[in-house]
């Protein structure tokens, strides 16, 4: 079987989540004007509780895979998103990709994350921890 994707007959995919800090920079702004990767449908926006420090609250499920300090690193290291994703191997929880904090979310961005989907069976889950 082939590793390469096949928009015409591929299995269909579970979208990215991407959690965002409510009423929070990203937020607002995926909101206002959401990227191609929303609108399409090949990524889900979710708003969530923040703590008193405006930082997401923790979840309980998920295995985190990587951790970024900015979205901008998501798109220069997208070969690693991939590599994280990928060899994360089979299970039930989903994988994690953490960004400790942005103002904005560009779709080029979330391009590397949402191409890696297809390399695994697993949900993926993009949280934005904090405004920056």
């Amino acid at each position: 079987m082939s590793s390469e994707p096949n928009d015409g007959d591929s299995v269909e995919q579970d979208p990215l989540i991407i959690q965002v800090p409510r009423e929070g920079a990203v937020h607002l702004q995926l909101t206002a004007a959401p990227p191609q990767s929303i609108s399409s449908g090949r990524a889900v926006l979710e708003s969530a509780d923040t703590d008193a420090d405006g930082n997401l609250v923790a979840i309980d499920v998920g295995e985190v895979v990587l951790s970024v300090p900015s979205p901008e690193a998501l798109e220069r290291e997208s070969d690693q998103v991939r590599g994280v994703i990928a060899g994360a191997g089979t299970g039930t929880e989903p994988l994690v990709v953490i960004v400790e904090a942005a103002e904005e979310l560009r779709d080029e961005e979330i391009a590397p994350v949402v191409a890696a989907l297809r390399h695994t069976p697993r949900s993926v889950i993009l949280r934005i921890v904090r405004n920056a």
